[in-house]
């Protein structure tokens, strides 16, 4: 088992408090953080750039926000937290009665401790997100507030992370997670932190991998359009891939399908959940969502999964303020953390193989792959396949379309063990890899 829970813990602590949205200082802050950690290029793309039906928005920064009372005291107050207030609030300051203020406050009456995150992206407003308990205790109906939003909405640009692993083939996996959401543990900073470390990972072990990763960093929705707007050539050539978030909280592990149920990442995902003896709960493939909806439209069907804990939408906090580093735990992150890795591990070695003797048997003998002496082996049903077993049903199954995920599956065996012997074969002349174009 990989263990970064020292590492995890340390990177929710530095970024948890930062000030992120869709654009802005606050994720490019967060992306030069994860520079310590891994090669990561930083894009930045212009507002005012049309992407498909989308255009990229100005930017937005926040220096400072507070409403005072009557008296002059500071009782809401965006140094304290960072979501009190609306994302993309435009600047205000002013006096203001309470009847006309609380046409701009948000509470949740169900969560009465919970400070609400809100946004207001593409509608130019203002607005202030306090807890039910706050709106009860500290304001009045009879009394003038002043309001104070120190914030910038100008043309800039909108930052994402990128990062390419590349493997023995040009042939690549989507890793995405989202980096929009600021001061919230679960959604989404649970997911940057994960991906931060599968990509470490994945460059510890670069040399032995068969296929590329594409890793990257987005704000959700306009990010991950953006991206694909940017990139569309080699983003219609992705295989599958991964949208990570939601893998910290102290609930169930689940994971989200694909578009296709019938994918075979989908099945790759069971297979290694019911390896590891994991009670998970299986969610269907939904137009709402994070950014596999973007990811599996019409132009582009690349089939991406969620594996999550506690995912978004299910658990109580999603979207407040107690969504924080008490809900989320860095061994939550890690325990997830290698359930990618060992389904990255299977995804990584299921190469399709083609026997090049097709007709008849291979002269295993010839080979050096066959014993001196013949009459030896007895083929006994009870026993655990031999090598030789395994490298005749390699030549029976590998006829340039069946993968080694399937035949592993077939034969009830790890694929790393038919992999070995398949390189084996193939540094033997007997039988070759076939990538897709």
């Amino acid at each position: 088992m990989i263990d970064f829970t020292e590492l995890i813990d340390n990177y929710l602590t530095k970024l948890f408090p930062i000030t992120r949205s869709i654009t802005g200082n606050g994720n490019r802050e967060t992306l030069k953080n994860l520079q310590e950690q891994i090669p990561l290029n930083i894009l930045e793309y212009l507002s005012n750039q049309k992407v498909y039906d989308w255009t990229i928005p100005k930017e937005w920064n926040i220096k400072d926000a507070w409403i005072k009372n009557s008296r002059g005291e500071k009782i809401i107050d965006f140094n304290v937290s960072n979501i009190h207030v609306v994302s993309y609030s435009i600047k205000v300051h002013k006096k203001i009665s309470f009847s006309e203020l609380k046409k701009n406050l948000h509470y949740l009456q169900e969560l009465p401790q919970a400070i609400p995150y809100r946004t207001s992206y593409y509608n130019e407003n203002w607005g202030f997100c306090i807890s039910y308990e706050q709106y009860q205790e500290l304001f009045n109906e009879d009394e003038e507030y002043e309001v104070y939003i120190d914030s910038q909405l100008e043309n800039g640009s909108l930052s994402i992370g990128e990062l390419l692993i590349e493997g023995k083939s040009k042939q690549e996996y989507l890793v995405s997670c989202y980096i929009c959401h600021p001061s919230l543990a679960n959604d989404s900073l649970s997911g940057v932190v994960l991906t931060l470390f599968l990509a470490k990972y994945l460059l510890t072990i670069q040399n032995t991998l068969e296929f590329s990763y594409r890793i990257i960093f987005v704000p959700e929705t306009i990010g991950a359009i953006a991206y694909l707007a940017n990139n569309e050539e080699v983003m219609k050539k992705i295989k599958s891939g991964f949208v990570v978030t939601t893998v910290g909280g102290p609930g169930q592990i689940g994971y989200k399908q694909s578009f296709d149920s019938n994918h075979k990442i989908n099945d790759i995902v069971k297979y290694v959940f019911n390896k590891n003896n994991i009670d998970y709960k299986e969610y269907p493939f939904d137009v709402r969502g994070s950014d596999e909806r973007q990811y599996s439209t019409q132009g582009f069907r690349i089939n991406t999964v969620t594996i999550t804990k506690d995912k978004y939408y299910e658990y109580d906090y999603y979207h407040t303020s107690l969504d924080n580093l008490e809900f989320v735990k860095a061994e939550y992150i890690n325990q997830v953390l290698n359930l990618y890795i060992q389904v990255i591990e299977i995804m990584d070695k299921d190469i399709v193989f083609k026997n090049k003797y097709p007709n008849g048997e291979v002269m295993l003998g010839k080979h050096d792959l066959y014993p001196k002496t013949g009459g030896a082996l007895v083929f006994d049903s009870a026993r655990q396949y031999s090598k030789i077993d395994l490298i005749l049903w390699l030549l029976f199954y590998c006829d340039g379309k069946m993968s080694l995920y399937e035949v592993s599956k077939r034969l009830n065996l790890d694929i790393k063990t038919l992999y070995d012997i398949a390189l084996e074969l193939k540094e033997k002349s007997i039988m070759d890899i076939v990538y897709e174009n």
